[in-house]
């Protein structure tokens, strides 16, 4: 999941794709093209803060803040909550594009300095890259709000001006901070070296594919623990929920509100249950249940992906004139199966030039199910496009990608663009993955006979497989917090049971649904009044729903 971040219809979407992917461009969308795999964004210059600011709180509040961070995470962290980060300029380098963007919407970026190991806070430090919008309606300030876009591995840096537009009104009463979690973005980045972007590919047809893929995911597993041997143990959603209440201490802040999609939701989720207490108002979009959190996170989603593969096929039977799928649901699904079965008798190639790919058994599924994670007009063309262009590779006709396209599968296939592993890398370090690939074959071989398409994807073997253990236990939800959750019915990355089940979890919390939508992230991104509506009203008061609520959606 390179974000999310609400998911996108490019070639990498089977991520969450964040919302500030949306206003800042294709430089951003790459770097945070890791959402939910489930693996989706600016007027005047900023009057720069110097590092003796003191937030609302004060110096004595976030003194306060930062012993008791200490007390709980242990001895030896008052430095790192005690810090006052120096804001100054976005830009860090001639060729950055969205520092300056960042710069013109007001935003101020920082480092915050947190302990690779927090077992050994006097040990070795790396930096956590954070941005901030403050709040313009001092008078009514609520507090500052933590972003997350999901992944795991999305930047949330450049994020801060789109969640501003989301919140309207209420936008104005709270500092919005960014951040690009540890080993992220540009927060001490992570780079595996790999020679693809995402591991989350199709068993294939038969035996022999699944072999092929047990040797490229060790590989893959083998190539990582070489090039980061040394930080690869730290790198968890654990840490990084530890980084976050660094960052509300030296913020000054003695409780912080959170905004998380997809992955961040379960980030979200560990943050209330390691430090009760500090969270304010937490809105948890496209939700994980904990427990359905693991390494092989597609899992159980396989029936909301067909149901929103066959709900695009109709959509695309209407307009058989634009894209020559077929004229009723079932020829469109008919043109997938020739595309698959195509894929099985040898790689097909799309593109031409530099940007000719073969594209196998193994990533012909990982392709569909990106393009489905998002019901919009937009999406669904974008993903039209690119089923065309695979019909006619199918047929052995030369092609053309779609504008766009060539990019993200030069990360997404080639690991070309942008750093690589960091996904997995927080995934395998965070719950323990089995270890016997026969364990493996036995689950894809089930899987296939009722989900054929996708289930030898959602139940391949992984990186995972061939990594170190985990240093800690995954996180349970043990303790009620409240939240506001949001999830589509047909969301085919986060399952709508996922984020009833949390519901369950947390019964102080509100789930608020959407019915009728194949959409992965909802809140501010998609455009429906209801829902983000019922979010700010509670980001401007505080107080949740006295009941669940359900929204429909609107009509294309």
């Amino acid at each position: 999941m390179r974000s999310h971040e609400a998911a996108d219809a490019s070639p990498t979407a089977a991520r969450t794709l964040g919302p500030a992917e949306r206003t800042l461009g294709p430089a951003v969308r790459r770097a945070s093209c890791v959402g939910l795999v489930l693996a989706a964004c600016l007027a005047t210059t900023p009057a720069l803060a110097g590092a003796a600011e003191a937030a609302s709180a004060g110096a004595a509040g976030a003194a306060s803040a930062g012993a008791a961070g200490a007390a709980s995470a242990g001895a030896g962290l008052d430095r790192y909550y005690q810090q006052r980060p120096s804001w100054g300029s976005c830009v860090t380098g001639p060729g950055d594009t969205t520092g300056r963007e960042l710069d013109r919407a007001g935003v101020q970026c920082a480092d915050v300095t947190v302990p690779l190991d927090y077992a050994a806070p006097r040990g070795r430090t790396i930096t956590v890259a954070i941005s901030r919008l403050k709040a313009t309606d001092t008078r009514h300030r609520i507090g500052a709000i933590l972003l997350n876009t999901g992944g795991p591995g999305g930047p949330g840096r450049a994020y801060p001006p789109t969640a501003r537009a989301a919140m309207k009104e209420v936008g104005a009463r709270f500092d919005i901070v960014g951040f690009d979690p540890r080993f992220v973005g540009r927060s001490t980045p992570l780079d595996c070296g790999w020679p693809l972007g995402m591991t989350w590919l199709s068993a294939g047809a038969d035996r022999a594919g699944f072999d092929r893929q047990v040797a490229l995911q060790k590989g893959l597993a083998d190539k990582c623990r070489a090039t980061a041997a040394s930080v690869l143990p730290h790198i968890s959603t654990r840490n990084t929920a530890r980084d976050m209440d660094v960052i509300r201490g030296a913020l000054g802040e003695r409780k912080i509100s959170y905004l998380g999609y997809s992955y961040g939701t379960y980030l979200g989720t560990v943050y209330t249950q390691m430090f009760p207490g500090r969270h304010d108002r937490v809105v948890l979009d496209g939700a994980i249940n904990p427990g359905d959190y693991r390494p092989r996170l597609l899992e159980g989603a396989e029936r909301a992906n067909e149901k929103a593969l066959s709900d695009w096929a109709g959509w695309a039977a209407e307009r058989h004139a634009t894209y020559g799928l077929g004229r009723t649901r079932a020829e469109v699904l008919a043109s997938v199966d020739r595309v698959v079965a195509a894929a099985a008798r040898g790689p097909l190639t799309i593109g031409s030039g530099a940007d000719a790919f073969r594209i196998d058994e193994s990533q012909v599924p990982l392709l569909l199910f990106s393009g489905i994670a998002d019901d919009t007009e937009p999406a669904r063309a974008s993903f039209g496009e690119l089923l065309s262009v695979l019909v006619a590779a199918a047929g052995g006709a030369p092609t053309t990608l779609p504008a766009g396209f060539a990019a993200e599968l030069r990360y997404a296939l080639r690991g070309e663009g942008e750093p690589t592993g960091v996904q997995s890398a927080i995934i395998c370090g965070d719950v323990a993955a089995g270890r016997d690939p026969e364990q493996y074959w036995r689950d894809i071989e089930r899987s296939r006979a009722a989900h054929p398409l996708f289930g030898p994807l959602t139940h391949n073997i992984n990186p995972c497989a061939f990594w170190d253990r985990p240093r800690e236990e995954p996180t349970r939800v043990k303790r009620d917090a409240s939240a506001l959750i949001v999830a589509a019915t047909g969301d085919p990355r986060t399952t709508y049971k996922s984020s009833v089940e949390l519901r369950r979890l947390l019964p102080s919390s509100r789930l608020i649904t959407l019915e009728g939508a194949n959409r992965h992230a909802l809140y501010g991104t998609y455009g429906n009044a209801c829902v983000d509506d019922q979010v700010n009203k509670y980001l401007a008061t505080g107080r949740l729903p006295a009941k669940d609520r359900t929204c429909v959606k609107e009509s294309d």
